[in-house]
């Protein structure tokens, strides 16, 4: 035994050496005159990941929140095999990475290298190890002890009505513009690209056949839908290439507002349709992908251990950016948005994951789930780094050669790699399909994969096509079942999920909202505003967090929730008041009619500024009460041991008392 802790300690000695090297290297603190190779920040991130999980995440799970199996979790205790029922530990962890790991962590970074690779690369690794794992990790817990409550359930519960309220009306929020964002980044990248159209509109079928294959025909043949939904999904990119060859290619070449329109059918239908029908098939096709993709991507960087292009710090640091126009603080961590913090992380671990938890312990999917997420950024950050800064520039904007070169990133390769694979790249804002780019010219390096870049890139395209088309089914039927729980609180019909007149109005308003976005927007005004939105919840999230804590008498270690809650609280603040007189200062420049749209921006980004504002002064004023005036509190936790009497979803009510510490109304079955 003692051999074995000499060995592991050596371990943890041994990674934290490399890691320090590889950081060195990366942030130019060895041979700053040199490119850095790309294989360094694999292996710098690789080893922040493993360190922050055996340490700082277990230290989390033991000192803070008391992780104990012998407390009885609502999967157990709830069980009905449809919402509550116990999982295995790898199953939960695959269903919950699934569930955080959107198109986010893809397009937010390579977005953010307009500011050069290392203010990303450093927000990504130090931003997911202390403020989003943190995030996911305490809620999930505090939903897990709360019978799997939501996060708005939560808030309204633990900080009362004006906390509960401001968090569904930021869920709404958040949902609408994220969905915006990336639905703008799919049309953009399929917009006259008749391959990419067709191989994407493909998986739509093969989402029902997979579908009704397991729900009608073969009950449980998991392995036989997985292979059949592989085999067509490959067999959809090699054919592609044939359909738009042929003289049926412009059936499937659409411009920018058709598009948007087939996009926003697709999200309809999704939301109205049976969700085995198509949203499950395709989120457990999209599994293999993501986690297939990314480390056949971690594998070709290792192998082929590219150079990074793209300078440490660009001269865009200090604003004028032709993708994003604000300066690097706040914009980059905004623009990032969930590769290092998500607060639609906190729905995700207030919704479905909690009621799968067989033992408490398991509840460190929350932490490590999200620095795999954190890795994917990484990836994404790492393939869009590769490209020549001119060439990135030239994809990312519509702005010309000249006007790049005047800037001082002349684009040297744009009409190669436009004929690689084979589709025009230049002036495709979003970020999908730079990243298709780079993954492609990573991908083509590899032995014995020279020649099939146009494969490679149309294959990255469905890869993040299914990232982003999973997010936009989920998303808009989450934004759905919130319409209909507002409006069910004025009309009760509504509350019923399955009532149809509800569900076509409500699925109408959020795909037409979304849409409507996507229409009059840009990049750069629709995806700084989803990013604000997504770090208001995660502030909101932390707040919640801050205040289980207090509730669960671990004062003294508030500084895990609040630092980082007050970090990204002034990020979205200053971003949104920053982004409130740009868009103004522009839709000044315009005519009435198109400054109608900015002038709306103007107004969203106002309300996440006072939701902001509100949750923060609601929090702080209760947190003075219980910590410096202590008042009593009570709290919803639910803590049943192994052997003592179910809870139900009974609320348990905790009281201040000074002399016993704990008082327990009576009848709880408490402990």
């Amino acid at each position: 035994m003692p051999r074995m802790k000499i060995a592991l300690a050596l371990l943890w000695i041994v990674l934290s050496l490399l890691g320090a090297l590889a950081m060195a290297q990366v942030a130019g603190f060895v041979h700053p005159e040199e490119k850095v190779n790309g294989l360094w920040l694999v292996v710098a991130a690789a080893c922040m990941y493993v360190l922050a999980y055996r340490f700082y995440g277990r230290w989390i799970a033991g000192q803070i929140l008391g992780l104990n199996n012998q407390h009885v979790t609502p999967a157990v205790r709830l069980n009905d095999g449809v919402n509550f029922h116990p999982t295995n530990k790898v199953v939960l962890f695959g269903h919950h990475f699934a569930a955080i790991a959107g198109a986010g962590p893809l397009l937010g970074p390579v977005l953010a290298a307009q500011f050069g690779f290392l203010p990303g690369f450093l927000w990504l690794v130090i931003g997911a190890v202390l403020a989003g794992a943190v995030q996911d990790f305490i809620i999930l817990v505090a939903s897990m002890r709360r019978n799997g409550r939501s996060l708005p359930e939560i808030a309204h519960d633990e900080l009362g009505s004006i906390t509960g309220t401001a968090t569904a009306i930021a869920v709404l929020f958040i949902v609408v513009v994220a969905l915006a964002g990336l639905g703008f980044a799919v049309v953009n990248a399929l917009y006259h690209n008749a391959w990419g159209t067709f191989t994407i509109a493909m998986t739509i079928p093969i989402g029902f056949i997979m579908g009704l294959y397991l729900q009608k025909f073969r009950p449980g043949a998991v392995a036989e839908v997985s292979v059949l939904g592989v085999v067509l999904l490959i067999a959809a990119v090699l054919f592609g290439r044939v359909v738009a060859q042929s003289s049926y290619g412009w059936l499937f070449e659409f411009d920018q507002a058709a598009l948007i329109w087939l996009l926003a059918g697709y999200g309809f239908l999704a939301s109205v349709l049976p969700g085995w029908m198509l949203l499950v098939p395709r989120g457990y096709l999209s599994t293999f992908m993501k986690l297939g993709v990314v480390f056949l991507l971690g594998f070709g960087v290792i192998l082929m251990a590219p150079t990074i292009e793209m300078p440490r710090v660009t001269i865009f640091a200090g604003g004028g950016g032709p993708i994003i126009p604000g300066t690097l603080f706040p914009f980059l961590f905004i623009t990032i948005a969930c590769g290092a913090i998500s607060g639609f992380h906190s729905l995700v671990s207030s919704g479905t994951t909690p009621k799968m938890i067989e033992q408490e312990s398991q509840a460190v999917v929350g932490y490590a789930a999200m620095l795999l997420e954190s890795f994917v950024g990484v990836m994404a950050l790492i393939a869009a780094a590769v490209l020549i800064p001119g060439d990135y520039l030239a994809i990312n904007t519509t702005l010309g050669s000249d006007a790049l070169a005047a800037m001082g990133f002349a684009p040297a390769r744009i009409a190669e790699l436009s004929q690689l694979v084979e589709v025009d790249v230049a002036g495709r804002p979003g970020g999908a399909v730079s990243l298709a780019v780079g993954m492609a010219s990573i991908f083509s390096g590899l032995p014995g994969m020279s020649g099939l870049m146009a494969y490679w890139y149309q294959f990255a395209l469905v890869f993040e096509a299914l990232f982003i088309l999973t997010t936009i089914d989920t998303g808009t039927r989450v934004a759905r079942y919130l319409i209909q729980e507002m409006a069910g609180r004025a009309y009760a019909p509504f509350r019923r999920m399955n009532w149809l007149p509800g569900v076509l109005l409500s699925s109408g308003l959020v795909v037409g909202a979304w849409a409507y976005l996507i229409g009059t927007g840009s990049i750069s005004t629709i995806w700084p505003m989803f990013g604000a939105a997504n770090q208001l919840l995660g502030m909101l999230a932390l707040c919640i967090g801050t205040t289980v804590l207090i509730k669960m008498w671990k004062s003294s270690y508030l500084w895990v929730t609040a630092l980082p809650m007050l970090f990204v609280g002034m990020i979205t603040l200053t971003g949104s008041y920053e982004m409130f007189w740009m868009f103004l200062k522009k839709a000044g420049t315009l005519a009435a009619g198109q400054a109608v749209a900015l002038y709306l921006d103007a107004v969203l980004v106002a309300l996440v500024a006072v939701l902001g504002m509100i949750v923060l002064s609601d929090s702080i004023r209760q947190w003075y009460g219980y910590v410096v005036l202590k008042k009593p509190f009570t709290s919803s936790e639910v803590v049943v041991r192994a052997g003592g009497g179910a809870a139900g979803r009974m609320q348990t009510a905790i009281h201040r008392n000074e002399e016993k510490g704990f008082k327990l109304p009576h009848g709880t079955g408490c402990c």
